[in-house]
């Protein structure tokens, strides 16, 4: 990574849920990204990704660690409206039924997005420009989204999305209600929507063959920390944790769609934990 301070700055970050027998779901996790990189969190269902990308959005409050967003802490939601400069931060969730509202237009939603952006004082595009970027047609402005297929519905989230000309977009799982055919194309493009910006992307996906595509960095997530992260293409190749090589082992070939395996039973997790070679640092 260069020198330039990273858009978003993660530092030993804890997220538990509960009260006094609290399970803590995000241990200790640290991360930057840079202006203009992807970085893919994956791991198996439960194992702490969801939590830290709500953290990251301030959906969730740590328990202990920080957040910042361009050396700025990333407060927890509230009753309050977000400040405009932190609208740069979006999130395009795994379900678009819970971020689309069924009884508003598909061109006023996306407005929503440019609204953002102009309070920020950022020129954007009109909704038929961010429609035709995520593949669809610009005559759906007028339609509901229950006026529209699963994968459509996602596709006008991501819209809504990048029409606000976010910096740092955090996206949980967001191509997992599209059609195999269609999950690498929209990747891909969310991918050059984001270098041709200069926004920072935290990608989390279960789908390994598309995070090997656009993803610069992967880090792996086992039991609430990440215990490997490093270039794509290095992890790819040399694995140095056992759960990040079962999990790359586990993807069946030609097609590449696989479920990310469960640590071994007979394993203590004191086992799969390991220190990441200096190696694999430089090349962040």
């Amino acid at each position: 990574m260069s020198d330039q301070k990273p858009v978003l700055h993660v530092d030993s970050l804890v997220v538990e849920y509960g009260g006094r027998a609290a399970f803590r779901a995000v241990d200790g996790v640290s991360f930057d990204i840079a202006a203009g990189e992807v970085l893919a969190l994956v791991g198996e269902s439960g194992c702490g990704k969801s939590s830290t990308a709500r953290a990251v959005i301030g959906m969730e409050k740590p328990r202990a660690g920080e957040v910042l967003y361009r050396d700025r802490p990333v407060q927890p939601l509230g009753m309050r409206t977000r400040p405009a400069e932190l609208t740069a931060i979006q999130m395009v969730f795994q379900d678009p039924n819970s971020s689309l509202n069924p009884r508003i237009r598909v061109a006023q939603q996306i407005a929503e997005g440019s609204r953002a952006a102009r309070a920020r004082g950022v020129d954007t595009e009109a909704p038929s420009h961010w429609l035709k970027a995520v593949g669809l047609s610009a005559t759906l402005e007028n339609r509901y989204p229950y006026q529209l297929s699963g994968g459509q519905r996602q596709r006008v989230a991501i819209a809504r999305a990048l029409a606000a000309k976010p910096d740092l977009i955090v996206a949980d799982e967001p191509i997992s209600a599209l059609d195999a055919s269609a999950q690498a194309s929209v990747a891909g493009m969310m991918r050059e929507l984001c270098v041709a910006s200069g926004a920072a992307m935290l990608f989390i996906s279960h789908d390994l063959s598309v995070v090997r595509l656009m993803a610069d960095r992967v880090a792996v997530m086992y039991r609430g920390r990440i215990v490997e992260s490093g270039a794509t293409p290095v992890v790819w190749a040399q694995p140095v944790h056992p759960y990040t090589a079962a999990l790359l082992d586990a993807i069946p070939h030609p097609d590449g769609e696989g479920v990310l395996p469960a640590a071994p039973a007979s394993e203590a997790p004191s086992s799969w934990r390991v220190d990441i070679p200096e190696a694999l640092d430089r090349v962040r």
